[in-house]
């Protein structure tokens, strides 16, 4: 395994980040495709034995169940002092009143519910799940610097947003003298490169970790186009993200079959490497459902991609819509 740090901080990550969203009971919360705990230990477990120590979870996946999961099985596999726990709040955890949002009520309220889930006295990196349009950022920032100071987190986060959104919060944070944001979850890969816009140089210039979310398009990249899968089929977020760009998105997926098909490796390893050489890039979120996934990823590490197979890579790419903020 390959390690780095997480933007300018001295905390140590592998370079491939398991993201937990695929763990948790499927009869709770809203993804029918995600596996229970049982199978979801499996796959932790290899993770942490092919020397991962990054695992990025929610409040909100699986009604908490991936935030217990998670918990009970990196307390069976893994030394806390070793290993680095991301999670997230923002998103409705309950009806009514408070139930979501970026208030000090609701984060203070989620950081010990996630606390409790996951079986640890603190957080590594606690996450704002998206931006809060209702929350006075103030507050927000005051909030979170009042966990870091309690003990409860030990670095800050956000996930996607527009980069002025971003921005005035790295701002603001350091006019008050409040803990700054680390790291930056986006969505970043051959499908969707609007972040190279405006986020990404941001990150690169602020020393923002970056570890982006979906980077192989929820398996889109991996496959050919006209496969699917239950996941693809029963993810409605998923579709909404390619809902208009299937005509160039084709293009896309075909120069990665080609590419790979000449190097004689799995799509996905060269779709993960195109990810992995990106200058901002700290870590991916890899999703893994099958031991394969991670093997593929694993191997991704190892593929360096020439100049020629990159452009060949990008050359499809149109101008998409902004998407994957709500």
């Amino acid at each position: 395994m390959q390690y780095t740090t997480l933007g300018r901080t001295g905390l140590e990550v592998s370079r491939l980040c398991l993201g937990c969203m695929t763990y948790g009971e499927p009869n709770r919360g809203l993804h029918s495709w995600t596996l229970s705990e049982a199978p979801s230990r499996l796959l932790i477990r290899q993770a942490v034995e092919a020397g991962i120590n990054f695992f990025d979870t929610a409040n909100v996946y699986s009604d908490g169940s991936s935030e217990e999961i998670v918990g009970k099985a990196l307390k069976d596999f893994a030394r806390r002092e070793e290993i680095v726990i991301a999670t997230k709040v923002q998103q409705r955890m309950h009806a009514g009143p408070n139930g979501a949002g970026l208030s000090r009520k609701a984060i203070m309220q989620e950081a010990d519910n996630s606390l409790r889930r996951l079986g640890t006295d603190y957080i590594d990196l606690y996450q704002i799940h998206r931006f809060d349009y209702q929350t006075p950022i103030e507050e927000t920032l005051e909030a979170l610097h009042d966990l870091v100071k309690a003990g409860k987190v030990r670095y800050l986060g956000a996930s996607s947003m527009f980069a002025w959104q971003f921005a005035t919060l790295l701002h603001t944070a350091k006019a008050n003298g409040w803990t700054r944001f680390v790291s930056m979850q986006n969505y970043v890969n051959l499908l969707y490169r609007e972040e190279e816009r405006e986020m990404l140089p941001l990150c690169q210039a602020e020393g923002i970790g970056v570890m982006p979310w979906s980077p192989l398009a929820r398996g889109r990249l991996t496959r050919p186009w006209d496969e699917t899968s239950e996941r693809a089929e029963a993810d409605a977020f998923g579709k909404g993200l390619y809902a208009h760009t299937a005509d160039a998105d084709r293009k896309v997926v075909e120069a990665v079959a080609a590419v790979a098909a000449a190097r004689g490796v799995a799509p996905a390893q060269v779709a993960l490497a195109w990810v992995l050489a990106q200058p901002a890039v700290s870590t991916p979120i890899l999703g893994a459902s099958r031991p394969g996934h991670l093997e593929d990823a694993l191997a991704a590490l190892e593929l360096t991609l020439t100049q020629d197979e990159r452009a060949q890579l990008e050359a499809p790419y149109v101008p998409h819509a902004v998407v994957g903020f709500s």
